[in-house]
């Protein structure tokens, strides 16, 4: 993977992936004992292979230049400065690489300001994407063909990854050791660093974002209010009708865009969102079900044992706050 640093971003979104990728699979086993298995090959590159200069007192040294770089898989991009006009012109050469190495099959990952530049490459038309806060107006001025989504904290579609704000670097670089090597690895790799398991939506309580890959407007509003609501009690044919369809034809639709039924769906939110919280809260198993929107303790047990292998209770033993667990080995996943 290539994290690539560009003149005037804040270090620390540069710095974050570069530490996290490279903690994946190695500081969790290193303090308790295990062999290291490194899951990801960092390599860091500027524009042209020079230091570059930051706006806090900081300058972080490439290994080598864009054009040094023969292959990769995954490419990180951090802030880029707030004036996006300056932004585009220092960082005009970044724009086509970005573009080519997308087409090669390459998974591209943005982060704050740093999306203009995917934006720019013309990778987010049609997508969602998100940014910080204080710019989204800006950003849906200048690219009126993406889906911005500012609520969140990442978003994925398509092998391209938008994180939201400055520390999101933390929260998407998370995320995508989650994507690439497990649910397993990545908490490991929290723990390890002192962090906690990526945000995803800033409104929830941390469950993954909706699979919006697809171009069915009406089913990508549907997700969007199940993601916001799902907590709540959900009548199914409300939200069709919400969404302007007859309850059949939203079954269909729905499932035909996301491969999931509605139903279906909704307790994904609902189980991740509870997963989140058996990770990084002390709360009740009870209290816990009744946060995510099931009253039955019973059906919650049930539940998230079919979504994860594994009771509440289990879980909470396994990955939650506090706990360490020394683990048996791994198969490696593949490096990227």
């Amino acid at each position: 993977m290539t994290v690539v640093l560009l003149e005037r971003a804040l270090p620390s979104t540069s710095v974050a992936p570069i530490e996290i990728f490279s903690c994946a699979g190695v500081l969790w086993q290193m303090i308790h004992g295990q062999t290291s298995a490194p899951r990801f090959r960092v390599h860091t590159v500027s524009l042209d292979g020079r230091a570059t200069r930051h706006t806090v007192p900081v300058t972080l040294q490439p290994e080598g230049t864009l054009a040094s770089v023969k292959r990769t898989d995954l490419i990180i991009v951090p802030t880029a400065e707030f004036d996006l006009d300056a932004s585009n012109r220092a960082n005009a050469i970044l724009i086509p690489w970005l573009r080519r190495w997308y087409a090669r099959g390459a998974s591209v990952a943005g982060i704050c300001t740093g999306v203009s530049l995917l934006a720019e490459a013309g990778l987010l038309d049609g997508r969602p994407a998100t940014t910080h806060w204080a710019m989204v107006d800006e950003f849906r001025r200048r690219y009126p063909r993406v889906d911005w989504q500012p609520d969140r904290f990442v978003t994925e579609a398509d092998r391209i990854f938008c994180g939201g704000g400055v520390y999101s670097a933390i929260d998407l670089s998370l995320y995508l050791v989650e994507r690439y090597c497990g649910h397993e690895l990545a908490v490991e790799t929290a723990k390890a660093l002192l962090l906690e398991t990526p945000r995803i939506w800033q409104s929830g309580y941390g469950a993954s974002p909706p699979r919006s890959g697809h171009d069915d407007e009406a089913v990508r509003r549907a997700q969007d209010w199940l993601f916001r609501n799902f907590k709540q009690e959900v009548a199914l044919d409300d939200l069709a009708a919400r969404v302007g369809m007859s309850p059949r034809n939203f079954a269909r639709r729905f499932s035909a865009a996301t491969g999931e039924t509605p139903l279906g769906y909704l307790h994904r939110l609902r189980i991740d969102a509870a997963r989140h919280l058996l990770e990084t809260r002390g709360k009740s198993i009870s209290d816990v079900g009744q946060a995510v929107g099931y009253d039955d303790l019973g059906f919650f047990r049930r539940l998230f044992k079919r979504h994860t292998g594994a009771p509440p209770q289990a879980y909470r033993a396994r990955f939650g706050p506090g706990r360490a667990r020394a683990g048996t080995a791994q198969p490696r996943p593949r490096k990227i």
